[in-house]
């Protein structure tokens, strides 16, 4: 039986293709789970597509406002409440600005970015923390990218707000570190860490690129699942590479 049948889990940004694969991979390992994005159509389709895949799972889709943390804690008591606990809140929640070179950077990328990669992070961390812990196996997961490790000079915005989810993210596997005691985290934040993404339709227009140590959404999304494979206190704040270190 796998460690996810008869979990609860929230996934935010669900409707990109990140979000698809990783819907459909937690629904057939028996986990009833919780999406929720801005864009209620795409994530409507997310859905359908989850449930059709794997008839009788529970996929249902919710559009909140991850800039607002209240809106978020709402998420997250509902879900609770509805379904009787929460196991895991996957962070997809992306977005990309860049710059031709680092004189050329634009600050009004961070602003945007700031909200999509900062913001969410703070307000699904907090709303979630209590849940998590009363799960016993509860999962806090942040997908970051390797430039936050090794920024380049037109990514500077980007990098840093990743840098910024992830010493965030750290921070609440030590609440959950400090919460386990001598006994050891019984719930675990992580951050699983790629270069870039790749899925079928970008191939499909790109027949002849390489997309070398990309990964693939399907492999992200089990290298997601196979985080509840494995003990708290093993993967609480550490960085889990699906590409190679920088």
């Amino acid at each position: 039986m796998s460690a996810l049948d008869g979990a609860v889990v929230a996934v935010a940004g669900a409707a990109g293709p990140a979000g698809r694969a990783t819907l459909l991979r937690l629904a057939e390992a028996g986990a009833t789970v919780v999406a929720s994005d801005a864009d209620a159509a795409r994530l409507a389709e997310a859905v359908d597509a989850a449930r059709y895949a794997h008839g009788g799972a529970t996929v249902t889709g919710d559009t909140v406002d991850l800039l607002d943390l209240d809106a978020a804690r709402a998420w997250a008591d509902r879900t609770e409440k509805e379904f009787g606990r929460i196991d895991g809140l996957v962070h997809l929640v992306g977005g990309w600005r860049g710059s031709s070179s680092f004189a050329d950077t634009d600050l009004g990328d961070w602003d945007v970015l700031e909200d999509l990669l900062i913001r969410t992070v703070q307000h699904t961390s907090l709303a979630f923390e209590n849940g998590l812990q009363r799960s016993g196996n509860g999962r806090y997961l942040l997908i970051s990218a390797a430039g936050a490790s090794k920024p380049t000079a037109g990514n500077a915005a980007y990098a840093a707000a990743k840098a910024a989810a992830e010493a965030w993210t750290l921070a609440l596997a030590d609440a959950f570190r400090k919460a386990g005691g001598d006994e050891g985290p019984n719930a675990a934040a992580a951050i699983l860490v790629v270069k870039a993404l790749v899925h079928d339709a970008m191939r499909a227009e790109r027949p002849s690129a390489k997309f070398a140590g990309f990964t693939d959404v399907k492999e992200l999304a089990e290298a997601i699942a196979g985080v509840w494979e494995r003990p708290a206190l093993e993967v609480n704040g550490n960085r889990l590479w699906l590409t190679e270190k920088p």
